[in-house]
């Protein structure tokens, strides 16, 4: 499996429609998923500016992803896509602000929320290019294509406060005027603090600091919620600025 192949393709399948790797090119193993993370935003041409991050469950481990810098709300993206759109999430994002270098030791979570100066709500686009077969698609091949990421936007950062209940915080979450939130709303994760100290971690282990200004989005709220068509999708969040996306 050559990594830098791999990276080419997905790369190139931002422009095309989705495509459908071949046997060979599938990533063994998380490994070689993140490193053609990487190989795939040298290949776009973008620099490393926010991770996304989740968890299935409240104790489950992390998987995630570097992304190209979030887009500033509101933001206006096109409905008709090249890739496979599979939806909109809420989400939280936290943003860094100081650089977290290569050490002996792990950083601990108190020391990345430390270092946390600011966070906001997001609106993450999730989409996919690789198509659809008979097979469900291999799970390091999405982790390779950024993890189904297809773009961030983010809302104002406001100063981080650990009060806010951000395992299910209160929340609105429209398209069209149209309530598109779940019943209970709340993340997976749980509390997604917990993953940012992995975030920092991983990173680091791929050789790559933490520099001042990244954001970490920290996995949805709402599920993905896929539109019929164009219109704008609100995100409110309790104690943090709305996000708006535009699909035109």
């Amino acid at each position: 499996m050559d990594p830098h192949d791999l990276a080419r393709r997905l790369a190139a399948a931002w422009d095309s429609a989705p495509i459908t790797l071949p046997a060979a090119l599938l990533p063994p193993d998380a490994g070689a998923a993140h490193a053609a993370q990487h190989l795939t935003l040298a290949e776009r041409g973008w620099r490393l500016g926010a991770w996304k991050v989740g968890a299935k469950t409240a104790d489950g481990p992390a998987q995630g992803a570097p992304l190209p810098p979030a887009l500033p709300s509101p933001a206006s993206l096109p409905y008709a896509r090249r890739d496979r759109f599979i939806g909109l999430e809420l989400e939280i994002a936290f943003r860094i602000g100081r650089r977290f270098e290569a050490r002996a030791t792990p950083y601990t979570q108190d020391e990345v929320l430390a270092g946390v100066d600011g966070v906001c709500a997001a609106i993450e686009l999730v989409a996919s290019r690789q198509a659809l077969g008979a097979e469900p698609l291999s799970a390091w091949a999405q982790l390779a294509d950024l993890q189904n990421h297809g773009a961030l936007i983010a809302g104002a950062c406001v100063p981080y406060d650990p009060a806010l209940p951000f395992a299910a915080p209160a929340l609105s979450w429209q398209f069209e005027g149209r309530d598109i939130a779940p019943p209970q709303p709340a993340n997976p994760a749980g509390d997604p603090r917990r993953l940012l100290a992995w975030v920092v971690n991983h990173s680091l282990a791929q050789g790559v600091p933490v520099e001042p200004g990244v954001l970490i989005t920290t996995g949805t709220y709402t599920g993905a919620v896929l539109p019929e068509g164009p219109g704008s999708a609100i995100g409110r969040i309790a104690g943090l600025p709305p996000v708006q996306l535009i699909l035109m």
